[in-house]
């Protein structure tokens, strides 16, 4: 079974509860396909949905109707009905998730916390050090800052901080919400070079990127939210 992310029919709203019970309908039947060593780019006007229908395929929203089927080697999970245990097992071992924004514990050095996702996978210590190593190197984050906490980090430290640990293994499925936002062009041709080479690897990708030349160089297509179809 080849990996894959298959979405058939996908609906999400929300109700605001502060506001008599209003409904806001975010994503309506909504059918999307991606496959293994290709770059699926969302695109359309801020509010239509794009960072919600990430959220839906990580998991981290309930799903009103339709299916998120994830097809990895001989598994597969619907995102949409399994159970929370399911999810979480996913996570661990084939789903990467780069948000806009870093979540660390304060105490935790950048190197362990780069490095952890490696460890967690039974990888030596030695090896994922070295591996976290290179990548913070490739990121322009300089070696001084390897042993502090990224409390105290810029915010464009923090992302390609948090960039390195959701490209430092290999991952099925990676999903990008802005990765490049706060970066400089260099960095951006850094997280270019990584999205690259995880299609090499054979993940299936899904992002968004409002910096119009990323979004043309990465994409292998581009999904438009407000038609849903492929550009």
């Amino acid at each position: 079974m080849l990996t894959s992310i298959t979405v058939n029919n996908l609906s999400k709203h929300f109700l605001l509860h502060q506001q008599q019970q209003t409904k806001i309908e975010v994503l309506n039947n909504l059918n999307l396909s991606i496959n293994a060593g290709e770059c699926v780019v969302l695109y359309g006007p801020s509010g239509l949905g794009k960072s919600t229908l990430l959220k839906c395929l990580y998991g981290n929203y309930l799903i009103e109707k339709g299916s998120i089927k994830l097809h990895y080697q001989n598994q597969s999970i619907d995102v949409a009905t399994c159970s929370e245990q399911e999810k979480l097992a996913w996570r661990e071992c084939a789903i990467g998730y780069v948000s806009q924004f870093l979540n660390f514990v304060p105490r935790v050095s950048t190197l362990d916390l780069v490095c952890e996702p490696l460890l967690k996978d039974g990888v030596a210590k030695k090896d994922a050090i070295e591996q976290a190593q290179n990548l913070l190197t490739q990121l322009n984050i300089p070696q001084k800052l390897w042993h502090l906490s990224p409390s105290t980090f810029s915010g464009g430290e923090q992302q390609r901080v948090n960039l390195a640990r959701g490209f430092i293994k290999p991952v099925p499925f990676l999903l990008l919400d802005e990765p490049t936002a706060s970066l400089d062009k260099t960095n951006r041709d850094v997280v270019i070079t990584l999205i690259e080479r995880a299609k090499q690897q054979g993940s299936a990708l899904i992002g968004i990127f409002h910096d119009d030349d990323v979004r043309e160089t990465v994409a292998d297509k581009i999904f438009d939210l407000q038609s849903g179809e492929m550009l």
